[in-house]
């Protein structure tokens, strides 16, 4: 049986990607910090051929785990990953998502060296490619971060880069679009917003709400990182995404009309706006013709049954949003007043 280590597990794409693993039989060990975004409620089915393990991937014990296990891929999810809270606090992004992947690639260049078969799936972001006002941004596209952790995901895809043409470290980097689904902490609009609709509160939106981004069931997501771990080839980026993009506004409205089908809603669930935060990108939208064409992998999930999907998860699942402390759910923004 293969074994894999996935970073950040007891996060949203983390322990849907680790799900998806299990159901392929693959044995998983999560290696997480267990920091206020992290869930073990996220993990509480996983029993068999599964291990947790906390520990922060700056942690020079990385590398002993990798004796003990020998897994042959490393899935790299863990990272701070909130953009106001990178506006408000870059120091944890810089940590973890900068010197984290770069213990990972020092772990990762000593064991190759002795045993060659591993390999890292380092995940990231579209937001590296900045505003796309038009069209769509291939991966050949360049860099052009506008927040501190946009910023920390650049560096970090830089760096993996450069162990793989100066050190043969064997590695592939994704980028991701706006992902939404089970399990996602409720800082993020999608889940906030669900929370908001079922606590009868007012639905937060920022600037004029027309901020574009593009949303992928994260399912949909997972099922790319195993088609990339399975046929992707060692040194290339793969955009993610679904081509479909909405703004906030159409966000809200649609989650709206999905709860309405769900429960009475109240008089309070309402959009309002509030004040855009800094260096707000106005669109993202990635151009996924690549891990298309090349590995034959495009999403399954169409918007509208995907939102159905997730807000009839955490409908059912009321014991997540009880699981995080509420200050982190009432404050989405980490922006200091």
């Amino acid at each position: 049986m293969q074994k894999i280590i996935v970073t950040g597990g007891l996060g949203f794409i983390g322990s849907n990607l680790i799900e998806l693993l299990l159901k392929n039989n693959f044995y998983v060990i999560n290696i997480d910090k267990a920091t206020y975004s992290s869930n073990f409620y996220n993990t509480k089915d996983f029993r068999r051929n599964y291990k947790f393990i906390k520990l922060d991937i700056c942690n020079i014990k990385l590398y002993p785990l990798l004796l003990k296990y020998k897994p042959s891929c490393i899935f790299n999810l863990a990272a701070e990953t909130h953009v106001d809270r990178s506006i408000d606090s870059p120091d944890a992004f810089i940590r973890s998502n900068i010197l984290g992947t770069y213990n990972i690639l020092e772990c990762i260049k000593k064991y190759h060296s002795k045993y060659k078969n591993i390999k890292l799936i380092h995940i990231s972001t579209d937001e590296v490619y900045g505003d796309i006002l038009k069209g769509r941004s291939h991966e050949e596209y360049p860099y052009k971060p506008s927040s501190p952790y946009a910023a920390s995901k650049a560096s970090s895809d830089h760096l993996v880069y450069s162990y793989v043409r100066t050190y043969g470290v064997p590695a592939i980097i994704t980028n991701c679009s706006n992902n939404y689904g089970p399990k996602q902490h409720p800082e993020k609009l999608i889940p906030k917003l669900i929370y908001n609709i079922l606590n009868n509160k007012a639905l937060p939106i920022y600037g004029n709400g027309k901020n574009s981004r593009e949303w992928i069931y994260v399912k949909d997501h997972c099922e790319a990182l195993l088609t990339i771990f399975k046929k992707g080839k060692i040194g290339e980026f793969y955009n993610i995404g679904s081509n479909k993009n909405l703004d906030n506004i159409e966000i809200s409205k649609s989650l709206i009309k999905v709860s309405k089908n769900k429960i009475q809603l109240g008089n309070k669930v309402k959009i309002t706006f509030i004040k855009d935060r800094p260096g707000h990108d106005i669109r993202y939208a990635l151009n996924s013709n690549k891990i298309i064409s090349k590995l034959k992998w495009k999403p399954k999930t169409n918007f509208d049954k995907g939102l159905a999907l997730t807000f009839n998860w955490y409908l059912e699942n009321i014991k997540f949003y009880n699981s995080i402390k509420k200050k982190d759910i009432v404050k989405r923004l980490g922006i200091k007043k």
